[in-house]
């Protein structure tokens, strides 16, 4: 699939691309270090944390294939601020839920780089299902008592706020009976574990012990707030595999310029027909992911079925190309491949926890066809 890219969205990929080379990136991370916040006020006053916010308050007027330019980019680097957890699901949250007034107080914030946010939605026996939630809200006087747990919460140790999926009624995988809530990261009650991922990032496991919450806290309609998770969690899905996009072109580039410099029996290994070979096919597994990338950020405007399809396509194809590149990367480049001062292990780390990231192959395969019985059920009338 090919798409003709604007002067602006162009202009925008190189701008990205530039600085996360010069300040972001693996090499400069090593390089010239700098702290996590220090970063982010950078990022925000290139007007990146702004791209996809309407610009009535102060972002890019952005569409999801801005999103997808800017992961790219980051995912050449790879990047590891809090960008997703922050931007896409924070954001995503207020976006797509918050009504006008939080969004003219939040998204400003968010893009002056004033405020983190994060989403917490995982629990430890949720699987992927988001409509399993076990955190309770209980009504108590003028407002609502969280507790409860979630697990794996990306951005969670940098983040000032964070939206909480909670069941205020119905049983446990009931779809209705889920309420958002903003929740601040140092309320009462509120505890936190937090560590570093595989990939670099950092997530936390927190605890909600009585946590009291205004009314107000609710963000969106109260009980019916799984239809704006699944919406914010499929936006997440395209920019993590726009990402992968970004760190599979940018191992393959790595692999090629090896190929030619690296000997083997008097010559480089790149004039070996089987090394050209397994070249030409991580640069086809690259142009598969990224066609159904673009596929999908351009779906996600469209109906839930259709939305969801594209995107669990889209997820498949990475989990089955994505992997193979990432792999092959390594190999090609031998025992240093594997070795923490090549950026070469770095990416493939960053793209395997992507490819567990919001549910593996078999959780998008198993959604896929559940949605395809859904779109044939409904043309035959059922």
């Amino acid at each position: 699939m090919r798409y003709t890219w604007s002067e602006e969205q162009r202009l925008l990929r190189d701008t990205v691309e530039r600085y996360v080379i010069e300040n972001l990136g693996f090499a400069a991370r090593r390089d010239k270090p700098q702290t996590p916040r220090a970063a982010w006020r950078d990022m925000a006053s290139l007007g990146l944390l702004g791209v996809a916010f309407d610009e009535r308050y102060g972002g890019g007027g952005g569409s999801p294939l801005d999103t997808v330019l800017v992961m790219e980019a980051f995912g050449r680097g790879p990047v590891v601020e809090p960008y997703v957890s922050t931007v896409v699901l924070g954001g995503g949250v207020l976006r797509h839920a918050g009504d006008e007034a939080l969004k003219a107080e939040l998204i400003p914030k968010l893009i002056a780089g004033d405020t983190l946010f994060s989403f917490a939605y995982a629990e430890p026996r949720s699987r992927f299902n988001l409509a399993n939630v076990e955190l309770r809200a209980q009504t108590v006087g003028n407002g609502y008592e969280l507790s409860g747990q979630k697990i794996v919460v990306y951005g969670g140790p940098e983040a000032d706020v964070l939206f909480v999926s909670a069941r205020t009624a119905g049983d446990t995988r009931d779809r209705d009976g889920i309420s958002l809530f903003m929740v601040p990261a140092d309320a009462a009650g509120v505890s936190r574990q937090d560590y570093q991922t595989m990939d670099g990032l950092t997530a936390s496991e927190i605890a909600f012990d009585r946590v009291r919450v205004p009314a107000e806290a609710i963000v969106g309609e109260p009980g019916g707030a799984l239809p704006t998770i699944e919406r914010v969690i499929d936006d997440a899905i395209v920019a993590v595999c726009a990402e992968a996009v970004g760190a599979m072109s940018a191992l393959n580039e790595r692999c090629v310029e090896y190929c030619k410099t690296r000997v083997a029996f008097g010559q480089p290994i790149s004039k070996f027909q089987v090394v050209q070979h397994r070249l030409v096919d991580m640069h086809v597994a690259y142009e598969q992911v990224a066609a159904l990338t673009l596929r999908a950020a351009l779906a996600l405007d469209q109906d839930p079925v259709s939305r969801g399809r594209a995107v669990a396509a889209a997820k498949v194809q990475l989990g089955q190309d994505a992997v193979f590149v990432g792999k092959n990367g390594v190999q090609l480049h031998g025992a240093i491949g594997m070795t923490e001062d090549l950026d070469v292990g770095h990416f493939f780390k960053r793209i395997t926890m992507i490819n567990s990231l919001f549910g593996p192959v078999e959780h998008q395969l198993r959604r896929y066809r559940e949605l395809r019985g859904h779109n044939e059920g409904a043309a035959r009338g059922h």
